[in-house]
């Protein structure tokens, strides 16, 4: 299978180079051609199509070809040597909703590219009351004969129905997400010229099914548009022939079993009721181990002392499922499998994912899925597997594919480079659905399940997200839970958020904290997880689907600031929140998407915005530090102490407090009592977090060191929630002494600047918050009291 490039995209452009300007002169010319080129057959009209000028070109828009795009093998986990790629051109047309078959094809669309995007050469909005019409001809390679012929579709959104030769094939399909096939044996003119029309009618937000984050609208960029794009509407995923016996298999559900080191295999099939199938795991070419039993029944294929699979190490056995007639072979299928186990397990007390057995922090990103040429689909297939990489270039291990669902090959990606994945099921319209839209989505979500089951690197499934379109929160994960038990079940990401309500159940608590990371914690059945932080934008000159409208959750001014502030989020998981019981974290974003500009890399994949050694370092401390004891730093309380300054040329200071305020000033034995006073603190446990302190002055009992504003005071409890976490401060481990952590702030430090204390954020843009020894001015060394 091909192999993207593993360099960083081709340098930024700023203005669009001849190439670019050819193509936008072509689709004008085509416009003007298009009343003389309709009528003709698909085939013969290719030569007079042209892609419309993309707003943002990545560095695959202009290498994909007219004919065949996306000509790899599009199903990796139930292969066959013979098939036929039918993406390219075809015949196109827009009805009404309740319109027939058309008598004019006036355009041609590059398939399986959607009608909004710039590669399939019509880009222009869909609206609820259209319906998509493509046709296009092919004729059955000589060598099938005496085969079954299957037609399939990746994924078409939304209602779906074909024909063949002027016959209906198989039944109307619903669903945006999930791939369909119709055996079109008995159609088919064998000897000659076949004809296939296809039919979508797709009504996006004003229809009750899974749309995601699409939203029908202009498709030239705009302003607004917030976390909701563009539409995608029609065939977005290969569509394609594919001979097979008359009975044949037609999928594997594969779950590895560490336990007795097997492979629990089910393989469905149809027209083979009652016959034996024979499953064999090998690699290298060497036979591993091999079972025979009968379709549709479960196997257990011995994997003995199994190589396992994980993000480091994403090792996988091939498979190979063979459909017998006695002795005889009628069908073979090839596969692939990854020997991992993914459960929840109290480690040291706290409910954890563990990954075969053992607690792995997982670091990753919030991954959309979105091109500014394809939209939905990615122009190339080392497109697709680009973003999948630049997460591990980053020291990513884990990717959540946020309400979306990717063709079965960016599947293939994360299993064979390493990714752990986080699928949600996409969601539903923001308004409560009814109950044809509930049965509708609950089927399209089973469907996706059986297509993805068994892939290695999918360990959870994400039902709904910040409430949108919620209900039976519960049921659905328990549901889940039953259909796929071999996985985690996430019941709500980001239940704290939107009016969200938690179903009270699946394997672990998600929150959302923009920018964060914020604080969740697990439950006694449990683990927490931070499903959503971040949103740190920077936007880039020349890179920006419509320059001027990017937004984020907090603008950095340049990349230094961003990668400062991005490394500290990180160390903050890594110092705080993963010691006090979060397991995993996905950051907004891998991309910028449209209008919002919080990606670590630009919408058209020309540039990475931060280090990339630097947040890959970042990553791979957090991931280092959950597979051994969480570093902690403590401190003693019930006593007196008196924090000193660590800075080199500055260790005689100490943190006092004057007039309210927090200081630090020089102290010595021979200073006036009440500065030794006030540069004394009694440490407790922390008046909102008992696993943290809070500092209460010495000659001003009740009163305690808190930030307000970012500035540090002496200030007297008022008993709310608010003072309490201001109060609240968490020690983390620092060089020569500890680093003082804002309890509700994570991330946010204790720190001394020209003799001031402030809370100050690594990559912030105060002046306070300068790099320039901050790791130092925020470490401090808990030494006697200088009055006892």
């Amino acid at each position: 299978m091909p192999h993207a490039p593993t360099s960083a995209p081709p340098p930024r452009t700023l203005r669009p180079g001849p190439r670019a300007l050819l193509t936008a002169l072509l689709a004008v010319l085509a416009l003007c051609a298009g009343a003389l080129t309709a009528a003709a057959p698909a085939r013969a009209a290719a030569s007079a199509w042209t892609p419309k000028p993309s707003p943002l070109t990545t560095p695959w828009t202009d290498q994909v070809p007219t004919e065949k795009p996306l000509n790899e093998y599009p199903r990796p986990q139930l292969t066959r040597p013979d098939w036929a790629n039918l993406n390219g051109i075809w015949d196109f047309a827009v009805t009404a909703a309740n319109a027939g078959q058309p008598t004019q094809w006036n355009e041609q669309i590059r398939v399986p590219f959607v009608a909004e995007s710039a590669l399939s050469g019509i880009k222009r909005q869909v609206n609820a009351g259209d319906k998509l019409w493509y046709r296009r001809t092919f004729t059955v390679p000589a060598g099938w004969n005496g085969r079954n012929v299957v037609l399939n579709f990746g994924a078409s959104d939304w209602r779906t129905t074909v024909w063949v030769n002027g016959q209906q094939a198989g039944a109307e399909h619903s669903g945006g997400y999930d791939a369909f096939s119709h055996d079109i044996t008995a159609l088919l003119n064998r000897g000659g010229t076949n004809t296939v029309v296809v039919s979508v009618l797709d009504p996006t937000q004003s229809g009750g099914q899974a749309i995601g984050k699409q939203r029908s609208g202009p498709v030239e960029p705009h302003a607004g548009g917030g976390i909701f794009y563009t539409s995608a509407s029609g065939i977005w995923q290969t569509v394609w022939l594919e001979p097979v016996a008359p009975a044949h298999i037609t999928r594997l559900d594969m779950t590895p079993d560490l336990g007795t080191s097997t492979l629990r295999t089910t393989v469905r099939a149809a027209g083979a009721n009652g016959r034996q199938v024979r499953v064999t795991v090998s690699t290298g070419g060497r036979t591993v181990g091999t079972t025979t039993g009968t379709v549709g029944g479960a196997l257990s294929v011995p994997v003995p002392s199994p190589h396992l699979w994980t993000p480091e190490d994403p090792f996988l056995y091939d498979v190979r499922a063979e459909l017998l007639d006695g002795t005889t072979v009628t069908d073979t299928t090839g596969s692939y499998t990854g020997m991992r186990s993914i459960a929840l397990a109290r480690v040291d007390g706290v409910q954890r994912p563990v990954l075969n057995g053992k607690f792995v922090f997982q670091t990753g990103t919030l991954d959309q899925g979105y091109w500014p040429d394809g939209i939905y689909t990615a122009p190339t297939d080392d497109a697709l597997r680009y973003d999948l990489q630049k997460h591990k270039d980053l020291g990513f291990n884990m990717v959540r594919k946020h309400i979306k669902v990717e063709p079965q090959r960016w599947f293939y990606w994360a299993d064979k480079l390493g990714l752990l994945v986080w699928q949600d099921m996409p969601a539903m319209d923001l308004r409560t659905p009814d109950s044809a839209a509930r049965t509708q989505w609950e089927t399209e979500y089973h469907e996706i399940i059986d297509e993805h089951r068994s892939s290695p690197s999918l360990v959870m499934w994400v039902d709904e997200n910040e409430g949108w379109g919620q209900y039976d929160q519960a049921r659905i994960a328990d549901d889940v839970k039953a259909y796929d038990p071999s996985r985690l079940v996430d019941n709500m990401s980001g239940v704290n958020c939107c009016g969200a309500v938690d179903g009270g159940n699946g394997d672990v608590i998600d929150h959302h904290n923009y920018v964060g990371p914020g604080v969740t914690r697990p439950s006694a059945s449990r683990a927490a997880v931070l499903g959503e932080f971040g949103g740190l934008g920077l936007r880039v000159q020349g890179h920006e689907w419509y320059p001027g409208g990017g937004f984020s959750y907090e603008d950095q001014p340049d990349a230094a600031h961003l990668n400062n502030r991005f490394t500290g989020l990180i160390d903050a998981l890594r110092l705080q929140q993963m010691p006090a019981g979060l397991s995993a974290s996905v950051y907004t974003e891998i991309t910028d998407v449209e209008n919002e500009a919080n990606g670590l890399l630009t919408y058209d994949r020309q540039v990475v915005k931060v280090d990339q050694n630097r947040v890959r370092a970042a990553n791979q401390a957090l991931i280092a530090a959950s597979r051994g004891t969480p570093p902690r730093a403590t401190l003693p309380t019930g006593g007196y102490k008196s924090l000193r300054v660590t800075t080199p040329g500055f260790t005689d200071r100490y943190l006092r407090h004057y007039d309210g305020l927090a200081n630090t000033e020089p102290v010595t034995a021979a200073s006036p009592a009440l500065l030794k006073a006030d540069a004394t603190w009694k440490i407790v446990p922390g008046l909102s977090d008992s696993a943290c302190y809070s500092f209460e002055s010495r000659n001003y009992p009740g009163e305690y060191l808190r930030h307000r504003e970012f500035r540090v005071h002496r200030e007297a409890g008022d008993g709310s929630a608010l003072f309490k976490a201001d109060a609240t401060w968490c020690a983390v481990p620092g060089e020569g002494g500890v680093r003082l952590m804002a309890s509700n702030f994570p991330g946010q430090y204790l720190r001394h600047y020209n003799s001031e204390v402030w809370l100050a954020t690594p990559g912030g843009t105060h002046a306070y918050d300068t790099p320039d020894r901050f790791t130092e001015d925020t470490t401090w060394a808990a030494e006697n009291p200088w009055t006892p």
